[in-house]
């Protein structure tokens, strides 16, 4: 469970840096003339990289199932209100490739893109390092919203603990609670 917003935003500074080393992998493969090749890698780094960024914000099927019932459902209620397909699940291949789907048309312009002579092959590595950069950061931002909500519900429920001083214990004890007017 993430203690502190300073916390929060290492994690948020890692997971960009995952985020950008894994586009630029997914770069490297697209400039490779291969059909297909470059959606397979984008897939493979995705399963990879999803799960992680889920872990570091404690995001993972298993660690929310971990929670008290009022916290989990307080985290799934956060996930479904920001819209995150990929916070707090089990991430497949299917979903994967769902999510690519919907980013079909910069997939097909990477694809077509590759065959035309080097400048082709520049171009599907760049639009494959946006695409993959535009979906992990989105990930990122939907984990980091969620983690925010949740520490700062942890923040409001211990502020309003209030523990009495010991001059209050001690008038209470002598002369019992008294009835606020």
């Amino acid at each position: 469970m993430i203690e502190s917003f300073e916390e929060l935003e290492a994690i948020r500074k890692a997971c960009h840096s995952m985020v950008t080393k894994s586009s630029s992998l997914s770069a490297g493969t697209a400039v490779i003339p291969i059909p297909g090749l470059d959606i397979g890698s984008d897939v493979a780094i995705l399963m990879r990289l999803i799960p992680k960024i889920n872990e570091k914000f404690g995001l993972t099927p298993e660690q929310i199932d971990s929670l008290d019932t009022e916290s989990k459902l307080f985290v799934m209620t956060v996930i479904s209100n920001t819209g995150s397909k990929m916070a707090g699940k089990y991430i497949t291949r299917k979903l994967i490739v769902v999510l690519l789907n919907k980013m079909a048309g910069k997939v097909a312009a990477k694809g077509v893109a590759k065959f035309v002579p080097f400048v082709g092959s520049v171009v599907a590595g760049s639009i494959s390092f946006t695409a993959m950069k535009y979906m992990g950061n989105s990930h990122i931002d939907d984990c980091y919203k969620i983690a925010l909500a949740a520490l700062e519900k942890r923040r409001l429920e211990t502020a309003a603990v209030v523990v009495p001083t010991s001059e209050q214990t001690l008038s209470i004890a002598a002369n019992g609670p008294t009835k606020a007017e």
